[in-house]
């Protein structure tokens, strides 16, 4: 049986085609689309839904054209998309405007709006979210919408995450009552849970603003898990992708998630699907508490049975891209022999914050901050300490993940950078002190894969889709001599990001010398 996984990013969409009784990949096709940008409102950013539609029907016919068969032997279909990427449609679904993309912050006052009245009130709802309402996510953009679009107002039927949009326009849905609505999207994003009756309360959302007035009457639908099927490909849009209508299609979820399982995540592990940023997706037991500063905690959102937990990095790979170009060089040059440094070996402590603080801290206000610096530094140190201070990171998010009840995470590091990129998993795996494992060949599109298997009835489970479809890992293991180094500069690095974040009392005055310090033990090593 051969499947179609679908990973919509934030660039382009990929299509993967793989055979489910061998677990090989037949042929994989990239197209891109514009992620539209404004000098005007650096705040923005947009994309298309004809965009994204167009680019996968290419791709899609590009990877069967590669793969050498008939569209026709595709038996699934699944797709994965970022979040929270909203677009507004009318009652026919057809789109009012762009899609408010995941990385477009413009919400920030309706979100700061949400969060101030929701803490006031003490909304359960605000505390599966992590006790922040963020910018990125659903009922901001569209109160943001609502307030700046007055002549659309009376147009507007519904908003969808982009998940539940490209469901619906494959299947042909049109009516709002019948459309999927993911429980990863809505109980990450839009705060939707069981224990308080599904989305929260109307009321409480009409006093955040007017605006919101008849909003959850207007966000019907089924909200339901990706075991279940979103509908069949539509004759439409079989003629289109070149495939057979009447395939199923799951109901779809976010990208980090479903890499995460095409990664070969199981219940109990943290993986950080590093790209352009970084989503890290958990698996708790039933009953995993809300946490603060997680950006969600939601039964079924990865796998049904377990409870989904979700951090991130609001820029890793934009990061370091942007330090290479400022110097006039590329990531990989820059990371030759960084592993030979050792813990703080540059001098220099980052505070990765060039688009914000996504976990735990939920400020879209603050600007990256580097620490250290002397006339002999160079681009390829400040690139050591960017790669420090995301692993740093990423164990502020892993202790806080861990605070919930889970036990010593296995810590996976999945998406496109681990792929490329053996400095940055070994200093994560010497900073986070245990092993990281790295997919031996890249998952993206495995995960969509993997759903659309057990949605064509190609295995019962998904730990057994897993067990023939995902690729095997590489382990990295924590180097001898580094533990107590990066201890003491994980303590440094924890005073001061909860310090400049929190406004936390930290000793400003001992923080250049200990960097310092540090400086100079790299420098005796080389």
């Amino acid at each position: 049986m051969i499947v179609a996984g679908v990973d919509f990013g934030t660039l382009s969409v990929r299509v993967t085609l793989m055979e489910t009784e061998t677990g090989a990949t037949l042929a994989g096709a990239t197209s891109g689309y514009a992620l539209k940008r404004s000098a005007a409102d650096p705040l923005l950013g947009a994309q298309a839904h004809a965009d994204h539609m167009t680019a996968l029907a290419a791709a899609m016919r590009e990877a069967v054209a590669k793969a050498g068969i008939d569209g026709d032997r595709v038996a699934a279909l699944a797709c994965d998309t970022t979040g929270s990427s909203v677009v507004m449609v009318d009652e026919d679904l057809q789109p009012l405007a762009d899609y408010y993309l995941w990385c477009d912050h413009r919400a920030h006052h309706e979100a700061a709006q949400i969060t101030a009245l929701g803490r006031a009130e003490g909304l359960a709802a605000l505390d599966w979210c992590g006790g922040t309402y963020s910018h990125e996510w659903g009922y901001a953009k569209v109160l943001h919408f609502l307030r700046h679009n007055p002549g659309l107002r009376n147009r507007f039927a519904t908003a969808l995450e982009h998940c539940d949009m490209v469901a619906a326009t494959l299947c042909g849905i049109r009516d709002l009552a019948e459309l999927p609505r993911s429980i990863c999207a809505a109980g990450h994003k839009w705060m939707y849970g069981a224990p308080w009756g599904g989305l929260p309360p109307q009321d409480f959302l009409s006093r955040v603003d007017p605006l919101f007035d008849g909003i959850n009457d207007r966000l019907a639908g089924r909200f339901v898990t990706s075991d279940a099927t979103a509908g069949h490909l539509s004759p439409e849009w079989a003629e289109k992708l070149g495939l057979r209508p009447g395939i199923p299609i799951p109901v779809g979820a976010f990208d980090a998630h479903w890499d995460a399982i095409g990664a070969g995540a199981r219940p109990g592990d943290i993986v950080n699907v590093v790209g352009t940023s970084t989503c890290i997706i958990a698996m708790g037991p039933q009953g995993f508490p809300p946490v603060p500063g997680l950006c969600g905690v939601v039964p079924g959102s990865v796998l049904p049975g377990w409870t989904g937990i979700e951090a991130g990095q609001s820029a890793t790979g934009d990061v370091f891209e942007a330090i290479a170009r400022r110097a006039d060089s590329d990531v990989a040059t820059l990371c030759e022999g960084l592993d030979r440094l050792p813990p703080g070996g540059s001098g220099l402590m980052r505070l990765n914050w060039d688009n914000g603080d996504r976990t735990v801290l939920v400020r879209s206000d603050l600007g990256a901050v580097t620490l250290g610096w002397d006339l002999n530094h160079t681009a390829a140190d400040e690139m050591h300490a960017a790669i420090e201070g995301m692993a740093m990171h990423v164990r502020i998010i892993t202790e806080r993940i861990e605070s919930g009840g889970m036990d010593k995470a296995r810590i996976v590091n999945a998406g496109g950078i681990p792929q490329k990129n053996d400095v940055l998993n070994q200093i994560y795996a010497d900073v986070l002190e245990r092993e990281v494992h790295v997919p031996a060949s890249s998952p993206v599109g495995t995960g969509s894969c993997i759903f659309a298997a057990v949605a064509a009835g190609a295995f019962d489970t998904f730990e057994a889709a897993q067990q023939v479809l995902c690729p095997p890992s590489r382990v990295f293991t924590p180097r001898e001599g580094t533990r107590a180094g990066y201890d003491r500069l994980f303590d440094l690095f924890r005073e001061v990001y909860f310090g400049f974040g929190e406004g936390r009392a930290v000793d400003l005055a001992s923080v250049l010398p200990r960097l310092r310090a540090f400086r100079l033990e790299g420098a005796a090593s080389r």
